[in-house]
């Protein structure tokens, strides 16, 4: 293979045969239950990274069903997102996810930076409730549940928030070991279609584990219980803020 030929084709690894197609990625009937709650304001504060700041002491815990996504599939994902604040602009910065497919593991991580790691999350209607979880092996390491749509909620409201920027923390390593890229991403959700929201009493419960340290942003406090399904575009992002520099 020729110079020429590696410059065009390599876009994702393996050059031959790469572990995603290229974009615009579309997900139709993406579900979501989103657990708010409150927890300790100085553990959140040491993982947050400037120069973004915590909007408060609050975590979104997100369990998303992926059924029809371009180019990745049927798939399942669940992690926290922190809200934040950038420049005096309010979004959400992805500090841990986990699902169950190579594809949107591998292009989350090289595109957009996203904290992908492999693991076993699921989102089901179980009677009369919306249950996730979130297993790391055979180890449970979360699980939440809301009653299954006992209130409309605005959907107007919800749309706006799924179009609020998003953050992401970028790290490339170099062949040596040392960091090659370490970047702050912002990325928008498009297009956006919100074909459902409900809002009812929500629970959380968050185990330790060594490999998913979702448990060490303490549940003090559940504040709220939304269900969402949307259709929406995952938008490419842009570098707002280069750490190597």
């Amino acid at each position: 293979m020729k110079q020429a030929d590696v410059r065009e084709k390599a876009f994702a690894m393996p050059l031959t045969n790469p572990a995603y197609p290229l974009g615009p990625y579309r997900f139709v009937n993406r579900e979501y239950l989103i657990i708010t709650y409150r927890t300790d304001p100085a553990i959140l504060r040491a993982v947050v990274p400037e120069p973004l700041d915590p909007d408060g002491a609050l975590v979104n815990y997100e369990f998303i069903r992926m059924p029809d996504s371009t180019g990745f599939g049927d798939y399942t994902e669940s992690g926290q997102v922190i809200p934040v604040s950038f420049r005096g602009r309010k979004g959400g910065y992805s500090h841990c996810m986990y699902l169950n497919d190579e594809g949107p593991i591998a292009g989350g991580r090289e595109l957009w930076g996203f904290p992908k790691k492999l693991a076993a999350p699921t989102l089901h209607v179980e009677v009369d409730s919306l249950v996730g979880t979130l297993d790391y092996g055979p180890v449970r390491v979360a699980t939440g549940s809301m009653g299954y749509k006992h209130k409309s909620a605005d959907l107007n409201a919800v749309a706006t928030s799924l179009a609020a920027p998003s953050f992401l923390l970028k790290i490339i390593p170099h062949v040596d070991g040392t960091p090659r890229i370490c970047e702050l991403v912002e990325y928008y959700l498009e297009d956006i279609t919100v074909k459902g929201a409900w809002i009812a009493p929500a629970a959380l419960a968050l185990h330790p584990h060594a490999l998913a340290p979702v448990a060490e942003l303490p549940v003090l406090e559940v504040v709220s219980g939304l269900h969402v399904i949307a259709d929406l575009t995952l938008g490419l992002g842009k570098v707002v803020f280069d750490y190597l520099k």
